[in-house]
C-alpha cells in the first residue's frame, strides 16, 4: 500500500521536490530619485529604500555579486510635467540610472516603460480633460523606449496598458536600430489594490479618477489570454501577469496556453504584507517569502520580478 509520507522526511523531501527556485530566477526592482543623494527609506516598504544615482553603483554591484541577475528600474524625477517628458529625455533619471548601472556592472538591466512617475497628474498617458488619451500616448512610449536602448538598457518593460502599446515600441525600436533590444510586456496587468505602497515608494499616484479605464478588471481571467495574445501578435518577446499570488490561476493558463518566457511581478503590497506581518512577530519572514515565490515558480512563472531577490540570494546564494 502506497504511503505518500515516506517521501515526506528530511532530505528524501527536498530531493523529490517538483519546483525549485534559483536566484537566477529572480529580478529585483530599483527605485532612483533624481534628487536624493543617499538612500531613503520607504515607509511602505519596510526594507526598501530608494537610491540615489550615487548610491546605485554600490547596490547594484552587491547584487551581482550575490549572484541576482537583472534589475528593473524605476524612476523619479526632479520634476514632473503634464506630458511627462522627463520619461523620455535622454537626459532623465532612468537614463542616467541604466547608463551608471551598465557601467559599473554585468547586470541584465530592465526599465519600466510607463509616463506615470513622470506626470503631474500620475495617470500613464496623456490625458484631456479626465480623459486618458490611448492613441496619442504611444508615440511617447515609442521615443521613451528608443532613449531606453540608447542608454543601454537590455530590455524595456512597458507598463501602462494602452491598446497597442507593444506594436508602437517595437516599430520605434527597430527604426532606430535597436530590433535587437526586446520587449518585456505587463500584458496581463490587473488594477489591484495591492499596488499600495508602490505608489508611494514610485510617488505615482494619480490627481482624478483611477487607472481601471486601462488596468484589468480582477473579475476577468479570458480577457488576460486575450491581452497576451494581443501582444505577442504585436512583437513581445516576453510577457508578464502583474499581480502574482492573487492570480496565479491566470499565470498558469498564460504558460500553458502561449508558452513564450513569462515573468510574474510579486508587487508591492504582497511583500509589504509578509514583512509587515514579521516585524510584529505575525510571520516567519524567510518561510513566507520562499512559500510565496516557489508558488509563483510553481504556478509557470520563468522569471519572479519581487522585493525579495537580494534577501533570497544572501540567504541561499547564487
Amino acid at each position: 500500500m502506497r504511503r505518500m509520507r515516506r517521501l515526506r522526511t528530511p532530505g528524501i523531501r527536498e530531493m523529490v521536490a517538483e519546483t525549485t527556485i534559483s536566484t537566477k530566477n529572480l529580478v529585483q526592482p530599483i527605485f532612483v530619485d533624481e534628487r536624493i543623494s543617499r538612500p531613503q527609506a520607504i515607509e511602505a516598504m519596510p526594507g526598501q529604500f530608494r537610491q540615489s544615482l550615487e548610491s546605485l553603483p554600490a547596490l547594484a554591484g552587491a547584487l551581482e555579486d550575490l549572484g541576482v541577475p537583472a534589475i528593473l528600474l524605476f524612476g523619479l524625477p526632479s520634476n514632473k510635467d503634464e506630458v511627462g517628458s522627463a520619461a523620455y529625455d535622454d537626459q532623465g533619471i532612468i537614463q542616467k540610472a541604466v547608463r551608471t548601472v551598465k557601467e559599473n556592472t554585468g547586470l541584465i538591466v530592465i526599465t519600466d516603460l510607463c509616463l506615470c512617475e513622470y506626470t503631474s497628474h500620475g495617470h500613464c498617458g496623456l490625458v484631456r480633460g479626465e480623459k486618458v488619451l490611448n492613441d496619442e500616448t504611444l508615440p511617447l512610449l515609442g521615443e521613451t523606449a528608443v532613449s531606453h536602448a540608447a542608454a543601454g538598457a537590455d530590455i524595456v518593460a512597458p507598463s501602462g496598458m494602452m491598446d497597442h502599446m507593444v506594436a508602437a515600441i517595437r516599430a520605434a525600436l527597430d527604426m532606430d536600430g535597436y530590433t535587437d533590444t526586446p520587449i518585456l510586456s505587463y500584458a496581463a496587468k490587473y488594477a489591484s489594490t495591492f499596488y499600495g505602497p508602490f505608489r508611494e515608494a514610485a510617488e505615482s499616484g494619480y490627481s482624478f479618477g483611477d487607472r481601471k479605464g486601462y488596468q484589468m478588471n480582477p473579475a476577468n481571467f479570458a480577457e488576460a489570454l486575450w491581452e497576451v495574445q494581443l501582444d505577442i501578435e504585436e512583437g513581445a518577446d516576453m510577457v508578464m501577469v502583474k499581480p502574482a499570488m492573487p492570480y496565479l490561476d491566470v499565470l498558469r493558463a498564460v504558460k500553458d496556453m502561449f508558452g513564450l518566457p513569462t515573468a510574474a511581478y510579486q508587487v508591492s503590497g504582497e511583500y509589504s504584507m509578509i514583512a509587515a506581518a514579521a516585524e510584529r512577530g505575525w510571520l516567519d519572514e524567510r518561510a513566507a517569502f520562499m512559500e510565496a515565490l516557489t508558488c509563483i515558480k510553481r504556478a509557470g512563472a520563468d522569471m519572479i520580478i519581487t522585493y525579495y531577490a537580494r534577501k533570497f540570494a544572501e540567504i541561499y546564494g547564487a
